[in-house]
């Protein structure tokens, strides 16, 4: 069983996500926390495997508690979308990223792929090969298949960022709306979404309004 600490502040909500964790095989909660000295303290513990973090706390930021927190992996949780937030959440070590509002399938998801990477941690004995590692790590930073090189100028864990926007939206979206949700310049989006169209992961559509040119909708394929 992986045991999982919840935090956050609505009561509501970590009700809600301790729920989603629950009906996950393999996983089950320990303890919700509302605050981040509570979180650190219930991490201290009941040393958890796992803990779900908020990133917006009444006390303290949840970047703070992540850097506080030892021995223990954590998924960050958040309404939070601008990039600073994603990319010093990754700096902390967190094993993924999930942006609210999301459904029960996303969070499982990401459980089912935590789990993966444990098992294939247990399974490659007491040393790994560089496949293993490459492994290893695409599942913890939540990695798409291979993308192919990135074009100058370009992050490979800003595309992981807007391919997981893509795919979390369900629907089309233009090169405006992925730039809103991932905090990102429209230009700059446009190039990600243009790149993951090239490497085969996205499509885009034109969509024709009343008058003037088409707009582009990206779509996810993954």
């Amino acid at each position: 069983m992986i045991r999982v600490l919840v935090v956050d502040d609505d009561f509501m909500v970590a009700r809600i996500h301790s729920g989603y964790v629950s009906r996950v095989p393999g996983f089950g909660v320990v303890s919700v926390a509302h605050n981040g000295a509570d979180a650190l303290a219930a991490a201290a513990e009941l040393r958890p495997d796992l803990v779900l973090l908020d990133v917006y706390l009444p006390d303290m930021s949840g970047l703070e508690v992540l850097k506080a927190l030892r021995d223990v992996d954590v998924l960050v949780i958040s309404a939070a979308r601008d990039v600073p937030t994603v990319r010093e959440a990754m700096r902390g070590g967190a094993v993924n990223y999930l942006i609210k509002p999301f459904t029960a399938a996303a969070l499982t998801e990401r459980l089912q792929r935590y789990a993966d990477t444990r098992d294939h941690l247990t399974a490659i004995g007491p040393e790994a090969r560089q496949d293993d590692v490459d492994r290893l790590f695409g599942a913890y930073k939540g990695a798409h298949k291979s993308v192919g090189p990135m074009p100058k100028g370009l992050s490979p864990a800003t595309c992981a960022l807007v391919a997981d926007t893509l795919r979390e939206a369900g629907r089309g979206l233009s090169a405006a709306e992925a730039a809103e949700l991932t905090g990102l310049s429209r230009v700059s989006a446009r190039r990600y979404l243009e790149h993951l169209c090239a490497a085969g992961q996205a499509e885009f559509r034109p969509r024709y309004g009343t008058a003037g040119r088409p707009e582009h909708r990206y779509r996810w394929l993954g």
